[in-house]
């Protein structure tokens, strides 16, 4: 029966837990509490806004950094696909153009001629070109773009600036790098 009493005894207390003060609470909870009520008057009371916290500007900078990513992902993919079409033009150039051919549209195989089929190859093939010029338009752009908000809220990545010293100023930093892409203090981004 010692363990009937052990389990009795252990049951109610996360019951009463809710009824607790402050003052019967573990020391780390009060820890927890007591900073982050501390924290929300702070916020509220300075009544001075400097912008985003520093979690809102890493959060944008790692969205922007994984836009410019998807971005090139998707051109080298492009890319791979005018090599496919490349390859295949450069293999039916060589064949009858009454001979029959197969080509996938939309997950089927349909059955056509070289003749009909390798013009469709080269117009596919040029408008691969076009979306990759575009993305490529658009991924300088969005560099550009992360540039200046690095710049405009001082963010350093982890690992780069470790050899500079701490006393370097941000426009020597700048000049050093080339444009300012780097800085000496700030954000720091994993």
């Amino acid at each position: 029966m010692p363990g009937k009493d052990i389990r009795h005894i252990r049951e109610p207390a996360p019951t009463t837990h809710a009824a607790w003060g402050p003052s019967q609470l573990h020391p780390s909870k009060m820890a927890t509490n007591s900073s982050s009520t501390g924290s929300k008057s702070n916020n509220s009371g300075g009544g001075k806004q400097s912008g985003p916290s520093a979690e809102q500007v890493v959060a944008t900078f790692q969205r922007m950094r994984q836009e410019q990513r998807s971005m090139a992902s998707k051109a080298a993919e492009l890319e791979m696909e005018i090599n496919e079409h490349n390859l295949v033009i450069e293999t039916l150039k060589d064949v009858d153009p009454s001979r029959k051919c197969f080509r996938l549209v939309g997950g089927v195989l349909v059955e056509r001629t070289v003749k009909e089929v390798l013009p469709a190859l080269e117009t596919n093939k040029e408008q691969i070109s076009k979306i990759i010029e575009s993305i490529n338009t658009q991924m300088q752009s969005k560099g550009r773009e992360l540039t200046e908000y690095r710049e405009r809220y001082n963010i350093r990545l982890v690992g780069e600036g470790e050899a500079e010293g701490q006393g370097q100023s941000a426009a020597s930093s700048r000049d050093s790098e080339g444009g300012g892409s780097k800085s000496g203090a700030g954000v720091l981004v994993s």
